[in-house]
């Protein structure tokens, strides 16, 4: 009995042309219809391993590692500089989904830069931030900003230690003026000291101490260590003359002393609320309204 065998059906030769196309592996340069072209690797018609990307519109260079069409891994990124005439460094580091994240290093200006851990393209977790005035900050970042424990030293040689919250000082902190040589030691709420307690802290080596110095706590000049003499007296207050009262307040006191220190009472034909007075408070003059 003859065999009979069905004949292959012929592919569609768009396939065939499109897998040749696939590209894989390395590619000198491909060109995209804005200009932008691309040299490296490639897998799966996406770009994936190590390559160099230019960007027509912005100038930029990314060079490094690429995963599945996005950049992923190592890479610098690079701006071209008009007046230099050369490509500058504007960041390096890792990346992530196309984003900086991970530790990287970040250039804003010739002498401003930001070197620490990166998260969805933000300074997140610790990090070291150079300013242009000179100011430095180290310590806690999250979404842009100083949130966490940080020390942000000053071009003059001023430092605060403590916690910051969104990018200001809130929380504990310690700021030291060592061109007065005093510590401020208290609490801050968006980056106003609220209360603490400020002391001398260097102020012999201080460039600039203050005139006078701050007396410690329990010195015989302050606080319950102080002798009789050197407490201080408390205020005399010169209390009005009777007449003065009774012509602003329209009632007459039965007894009491002007200039001294007593029991004051109104008198029956004034009203019947009394004025009781310690011997250290003068008498409370009621206000015009009750009467």
């Amino acid at each position: 009995m003859p065999l009979s065998k069905c004949p292959k059906k012929s592919e569609t030769p768009w396939k065939e042309w499109d897998r040749k196309a696939q590209k894989n592996g390395l590619r000198h340069q491909v060109f995209a219809v804005n200009g932008d072209h691309y040299v490296g690797e490639w897998k799966d018609n996406m770009k994936h391993g190590k390559g160099t990307q230019f960007w027509k519109k912005k100038g930029a260079i990314y060079e490094g590692d690429w995963k599945y069409g996005k950049r992923d891994g190592y890479g610098t990124l690079s701006l071209p500089d008009q007046e230099a005439g050369k490509y500058q460094r504007v960041y390096s580091g890792w990346w992530k989904n196309n984003k900086k994240s991970g530790y990287g290093i970040q250039f804003y200006g010739p002498k401003e830069y930001y070197e620490g851990e990166w998260c969805g393209d933000q300074r997140s977790g610790w990090g070291r931030m150079y300013y242009s005035n000179g100011d430095i900050y180290e310590g806690q970042w999250w979404n842009d900003q100083h949130e966490g424990e940080g020390m942000l030293r000053l071009k003059n040689g001023n430092r605060y230690e403590g916690y910051w919250q969104r990018g200001m000082k809130n929380g504990h902190g310690r700021f030291f003026h060592l061109d007065h040589g005093q510590l401020f030691e208290g609490f801050w709420v968006d980056d106003v000291a609220k209360c603490g307690t400020m002391i001398d802290f260097g102020r012999d080596e201080a460039p600039q101490p203050t005139q006078f110095p701050i007396p410690e706590v329990g010195s015989p000049h302050q606080g319950p260590g102080a002798t009789p003499r050197e407490k201080q007296k408390p205020a005399v207050l010169a209390l009005p003359s009777l007449s003065q009262l009774e012509n602003r307040h329209g009632f007459v006191f039965s007894q009491g002393i002007p200039g001294e220190v007593g029991s004051w009472e109104v008198a029956p034909e004034a009203g019947s609320l009394g004025l009781p007075c310690s011997p250290n408070q003068p008498p409370a003059i009621p206000s015009r309204s009750k009467f």
